[in-house]
């Protein structure tokens, strides 16, 4: 007996929708996951941001990160993202086919760092595999800088061009070494030497003024003397 075209039809819609199931069901187990505060999605082959639900941002670099583990290792802990640095979300590849996505303030995952254990999914046997790749997804802003104030400074003091001159003293031994001031006042005359005569001697009442008349007398005849040899002489002769 040949089935009504009706039932066919019935047969086929079910049959479609039981393998939907089937499906879904398949995908699900596939992407189970140990960490309550990951999701996890199937596939591998995401490689950026733009195929995360909730993300405005863009992939960061390993660089706006501090992290341990990681690539080939069973999990994944940042510990720290730069200065301006806003993560958004962070993808955790792995397993036979999907990966996690952890958002920081979501699922108890702290809002900034450290977000430590992060896992990939079960692989289809329930066992944990190791990290294929990761990355994070956010934006970067430039740090700002506190205003700079400007600091008073004094006025430069003027410099003088003249050389000062140093100080010169006077050794005391140059001093004590000077020459002796002399006086322009006349000696004064010892007493009883107002006449001249006498010399230095003591005037005793002696008089010696006829001794300058002996002398005169002297000179007169020698010369008188020296006279008379050259006119004898010339007799003589």
């Amino acid at each position: 007996m040949p089935i009504p075209t009706k039932l066919r039809a019935g047969f086929a819609v079910a049959a479609v929708a039981g393998l939907a199931l089937l499906g879904t069901a398949t995908s699900a187990f596939a992407c189970t996951t140990g960490d309550h505060r990951g999701n996890p999605v199937p596939g591998t082959k995401i490689t950026d941001c733009s195929k995360v639900e909730g993300v405005s941002g863009s992939k960061l670099d390993e660089g706006d990160l501090k992290f341990t583990g990681g690539n080939g290792e069973k999990s994944l802990t940042i510990t720290e993202a730069a200065e301006g640095v806003t993560v958004q979300a962070i993808v955790v590849v792995g397993g036979d086919d999907g990966h996690s996505v952890y958002v920081p303030g979501a699922k108890k995952l702290p809002k900034v760092a450290p977000w430590t254990d992060l896992v990939a999914p079960h692989n289809h046997d329930g066992s944990q595999p190791n990290i294929d790749r990761w990355f994070a997804c956010g934006v970067k802003t430039a740090p700002t800088k506190p205003p700079v104030t400007d600091t008073p400074t004094s006025p430069a003091k003027p410099t003088s061009s003249a050389p000062t001159a140093a100080p010169t003293s006077v050794p005391s031994s140059a001093a004590s070494s000077a020459a002796p001031t002399t006086t322009s006042a006349p000696a004064a005359v010892p007493a009883g030497n107002q006449n001249g005569t006498g010399g230095g001697l003591a005037n005793t009442g002696f008089d010696n003024a006829w001794l300058f008349w002996i002398a005169g007398v002297l000179i007169v005849g020698g010369g008188a003397l020296l006279v008379l040899l050259k006119l004898r002489r010339r007799g003589t002769n």
